[in-house]
């Protein structure tokens, strides 16, 4: 019974966020303009954690500035979550005209020659709408790869499968994150190559802190799975540097940090990744999720609370 009525739930949910979707751009961002005054001045939503993020990236800077940015963060975000509704049924077109890429040829050769791509990318720009890749990688590949994008369950599974639905919408895999490497292997059995895009600036879990650096000024704990996964299967890890150069429109380019895993040192690759990730967001800092508790692991309690014993975190 309850899947029965989880099924329509499902259909009515995504129905409305279908309907909404079809309303043109100009109104979504007219309603994203009314959804900054809420989120930004009435509920001022996560402004602690904002805050305090911005002022431990940024101590130089005034705290005039840091509120600028703060501002100017709020209104990227509405536009995220209105522009993450218009995916829904944009067209191919229209999606080509407001997000392109640069070196598509460079990444295809790789994919046509065998090898698999490990798409690096963070919270910046416009994260949802990088899944629109697709439309430019398939007219340049002579084979046809697995490609997908990595996601994290919500709780609420009706909505998690709408979520599902629009992000998978150009034909890419949605692929639960315990289940990437059983994907990739799948793929590899099948003598498909593949692309997975994975958003590698989240903070571990207690458990899965193997390795600390310096990220926006602050000593952070980061995943470093991908890079196990990228020497493993001996992918290409390519970086996805993105710039927003107008509302609603993005640039993406290609970045190869490398084609021989093998030849790198141990959390060589992830600490590549984070400088470019620091690189783009200091470019342009308002474009970066800093609402995220990126920092709410401190090296203070990890030291306190758990040690390392043959390469397992544990608790003390």
């Amino acid at each position: 019974m309850k899947a029965i009525v989880d099924h329509i739930v499902f259909w009515v949910l995504y129905g409305l966020w279908y309907g909404l979707s079809l309303l043109p751009l100009w109104f979504h961002y007219l309603m994203s303009d009314i959804l900054y005054v809420v989120v930004a001045h009435v509920l001022r939503y996560r402004h602690r954690v904002i805050w305090k993020n911005l002022s431990n990236a940024y101590p130089d800077k005034s705290e005039a500035e840091r509120k600028r940015l703060e501002r100017a963060f709020y209104r990227h975000f509405c536009d995220i979550l209105v522009e993450t509704v218009k995916y829904t049924s944009i067209s191919d077109k229209n999606i080509m005209r407001r997000v392109t890429f640069k070196g598509t040829e460079r990444v295809a050769e790789i994919l046509d020659s065998g090898q698999s791509v490990a798409l690096l990318l963070g919270h910046y720009g416009n994260w949802e709408w990088v899944s629109s890749l697709v439309l430019w990688l398939r007219p340049l590949l002579k084979n046809q790869p697995a490609m997908g994008q990595i996601y994290h369950p919500l709780e609420n599974e009706v909505v998690n499968n709408v979520v599902l639905k629009t992000r998978g919408r150009m034909g890419s895999d949605n692929v639960a994150m315990k289940e990437t490497l059983r994907w990739l292997i799948a793929n590899k059995s099948a003598g498909r190559p593949t692309i997975l895009g994975y958003i590698n600036d989240q903070v571990p879990t207690w458990h899965n802190i193997h390795h600390w650096l310096t990220f926006l000024n602050q000593e952070t704990p980061v995943f470093t799975g991908i890079e196990r996964i990228v020497h493993t299967q001996n992918q290409a890890a390519v970086y996805i540097d993105v710039k927003r150069i107008g509302r609603g429109r993005y640039e993406c380019e290609f970045q190869i940090i490398t084609r021989e895993p093998s030849t790198m040192g141990e959390y060589e690759l992830t600490d590549t990744y984070f400088a470019l990730m620091e690189r783009t967001i200091n470019r342009a800092p308002q474009y970066w999720l800093w609402s995220h508790n990126r920092w709410k692991r401190t090296r203070e309690e990890f030291d306190r609370r758990f040690k390392v014993v043959n390469g397992r975190v544990v608790e003390k």
